[in-house]
C-alpha cells in the first residue's frame, strides 16, 4: 500500500473541488432554478470542480510515497 502525506491546505483544496463538482452536478439534476440558470450554474461549477482537480491530483500523485512495511507479527 502506498501512503502519501498531505498538508491541511491540500486536503481543503481536494475537498473544495469535490464540493464544487458535486454541487454543479446537483444543480444540473435539480429543478429549483429556471432551466437557463440551472444549466449555467451547474456547468460552471462542474467545469471548475473537474478542471481544478487535475493539477491537485497531479501534485498529490507526484509526491514521494512513504514505504509501509507489511510484515506480519505473531500474536504473543
Amino acid at each position: 500500500m502506498v501512503e502519501r502525506q498531505l498538508t491541511l491546505t491540500e486536503i481543503a483544496l481536494i475537498a473544495g473541488t469535490r464540493v464544487a463538482l458535486g454541487v454543479g452536478i446537483g444543480l444540473l439534476l435539480s429543478s429549483k432554478l429556471s432551466h437557463g440558470e440551472r444549466r449555467a450554474a451547474g456547468l460552471a461549477l462542474t467545469l471548475v470542480g473537474g478542471l481544478t482537480t487535475i493539477p491537485i491530483a497531479l501534485n498529490v500523485l507526484g509526491k514521494k510515497s512513504i514505504a509501509i512495511s507489511s510484515e506480519i507479527r505473531p500474536a504473543a
